[in-house]
């Protein structure tokens, strides 16, 4: 059953495309990334525009507004079977959620709605279902124009701004809760586009949604999907949906500055073709580059050190400090090592060498690493909360120096997952960090002559920087990215896009996606924060983790249908709460899609196992 439906993409543009209404969403899902020619579609999914108000209240009492002021008859379509095992994401009893299309009062019994005589507007609500078979999409006025599938270039490659209206749509949450509340709107996987009340010719937005990417490189055969990845975090930065620093913000700017000088060059072209200097040096494929690996071993590398005798151990002086609550912030110097996963401070070398009882010795594992770095101040910080029975306890380490700081972020990172100074990522860990930081050193001697090229001439500070750093940056916002776009200056289109993701996945809130629930025995709203290896509980007021549950040590999760709460069981114990921002559905949704993912193997051949995504996701009974 294909039916007319307008997408939005991540790039904020519109497509008009034919999708099957009878199949699961899952399903729709991978045939429409299929015709998209974007890779690894189990990582993204459908969702409802939302509206304003959906960020000032939740979904439980949107859901009662709605029920109370509705004078709506109910649904007596007989078509829908009700669903056991899934909550529906639209409650029969309640009425559709807010942020659902609702069914057309004429046709309230039609499985989906013909054409109609006039118009149907329901004042400020996401969705108007008009004569000429079109949809507004929670615009005002004019909806935005929309290409077909055919007339669709590429998605490879996006237009420099999007149109007024897509930009002027976007939400922009203030508060942590705002933020939870902004995925109301995900569609359940589990049943078809039709059982969720949306209509032909309505809009729905195809966004990333599992922030799990699997085989990211900057390949031609990935331009797609890297270019859609790269659009959805840039406007996830630019409406502070993730927070940054002033010199991260400056190197997203100039990042993205690249990526247009670039495809005003006609980079795309090379990208296309496999011809740029990206295509040339990189091996065609994973054999070749396997090949590459063995030639190198074979001709004499770094040996690696295989003494399994030899415990690795980093150790230096830093600073620390263990913040308490009415007391003076004041770091202290100490000798602090990290060995097997295992952080000791002495008071100096020489009580460490004589085997003295550390001052303070904390396990890493399930620690919350937050690298805290500003090259232009040279100040160099890592936040570590620490899991406890109670809650999570703070710690913070300063480093001297680049090299130093390098180091101890990647020993805390790969400690947080329990894995040593021995573990291979160790090397490539630092190497990143320090990466990185040298992306955000401004060079003012190598930067672009403003005048050089014509593009420079027409920048417009709120198209590169996030609202709270305008009032600051806008006097010297050209000069100031200029000066950061002499690091990257020389990067090819792809490679451009794929630093801009790598930077947006080392932010401090990159791939945490938050819900309001009601834990058992509270009365308060309180946030979680569901990411790809853990659940965290967060304080609302200032985003520090309260506490901290790996998915290593999940031993179920399921959901009571009747009272809508939602159990997840640990080896240290259990969780019990109820989901205010959202259907439960959704958040059971999130941690089983992310332990599917986490299954995929490198194997090229690796088929799609949809069976086994619906057995963990759908929670059936």
């Amino acid at each position: 059953m294909h039916k007319s439906i307008r997408i939005q993409l991540p790039d904020l543009r519109f497509i008009d495309c034919k999708i099957d209404f009878s199949i699961d969403t899952f399903s729709a899902v991978v045939q429409l990334c299929k015709s998209l020619g974007i890779r690894h579609p189990e990582e993204l999914s459908l969702c409802y525009p939302l509206e304003p108000s959906h960020l000032k209240q939740n979904y439980q009492n949107l859901k009662e507004a709605k029920r109370i002021k509705s004078s709506q008859p109910p649904d007596t379509n007989t078509f829908i079977a009700a669903t056991r095992g899934s909550s529906n994401s639209l409650d029969r009893t309640n009425g559709p959620c807010p942020a659902t299309p609702p069914p057309p009062r004429s046709l309230s019994a039609t499985p989906v709605s013909g054409q109609q005589n006039g118009t149907l507007r329901r004042y400020g609500g996401v969705y108007s279902t008009q004569s000429d078979g079109s949809s507004d999409g929670g615009y005002c006025g004019t909806p935005p124009r929309a290409a077909s599938m055919d007339a669709l270039d590429s998605i490879a490659d996006s237009p420099l701004e999007p149109d007024t209206q897509s930009r002027e749509s976007l939400l922009s949450p203030k508060s942590l809760m705002e933020r939870a509340r902004m995925n109301v709107g995900w569609l359940d996987s589990s049943l078809s586009i039709m059982e969720q009340y949306v209509r032909e010719w309505n809009t729905l937005q195809l966004r990333f949604k599992f922030y799990s990417f699997f085989d990211l490189t900057a390949r031609a055969q990935d331009a797609a999907r890297l270019n859609q990845l790269y659009q959805q975090a840039r406007w996830q930065i630019l409406i502070q949906e993730v927070q940054c620093t002033e010199e991260e913000m400056l190197l997203f700017a100039a990042l993205q500055l690249q990526i247009e000088l670039q495809t005003l060059a006609g980079g795309s072209v090379d990208a296309a073709d496999g011809t740029g200097p990206t295509q040339a040096s990189a091996p065609e494929d994973e054999i070749d580059a396997a090949l590459s690996a063995l030639q190198t071993q074979l001709e004499g590398g770094p040996a690696p050190h295989n003494d399994i005798t030899h415990v690795p151990e980093l150790a230096s002086y830093l600073k620390y400090l263990r913040p308490k609550r009415f007391t003076l912030k004041a770091y202290k110097r100490g000798w602090v090592s990290c060995r097997d996963g295992v952080l000791r401070i002495h008071a100096s070398r020489e009580a460490a060498g004589r085997g003295e009882a550390p001052s303070y010795a904390v396990e890493l594992r399930g620690a919350e690493v937050t690298p805290d770095a500003h090259p232009a101040s040279g100040r160099y910080s890592i936040k570590l909360e620490v899991p406890a029975e109670d809650a999570m306890h703070e710690m913070w380490l300063k480093c001297e120096n680049e090299e130093q700081y390098a180091e101890w972020v990647a020993a805390c990172r790969l400690g947080s997952r329990g894995r040593s100074l021995a573990d291979a990522a160790f090397a490539s860990e630092a190497a990143a960090v320090r990466s990185l930081l040298a992306l955000q050193r401004p060079q003012p001697a190598a930067a672009l002559n403003q005048h050089s090229l014509p593009h420079l001439d027409h920048l417009q500070p709120e198209n590169y920087l996030a609202p709270r750093f305008l009032k600051k940056l806008k006097s010297k916002f050209t000069q100031r990215v200029l000066e950061s776009h002499a690091n990257v200056k020389d990067l090819p289109l792809l490679e451009a896009k794929l630093q801009y993701i790598k930077t947006w996945q080392n932010l401090r809130d990159y791939g945490q996606t938050m819900f309001v629930v009601r834990f058992m025995g509270h009365k308060r709203d309180e946030i979680i924060s569901i990411a790809n290896n853990r659940i965290m509980r967060l304080d609302p007021n200032t985003g520090d983790h309260i506490k901290t549950w790996r998915f290593s040590n999940m031993k179920a999760w399921n959901v009571n249908w009747e009272i809508k709460h939602m159990m997840v069981q640990f080896e240290e114990g259990n969780i019990i709460f109820s989901v205010q921002s959202a259907d439960c559905k959704v958040v059971h949704e999130f941690i089983g899609g992310y332990i599917f993912l986490s299954m995929r193997s490198k194997d090229a051949n690796q088929t799609l196992n949809e069976e086994l995504f619906h057995k963990l996701t759908g929670g059936w009974t």
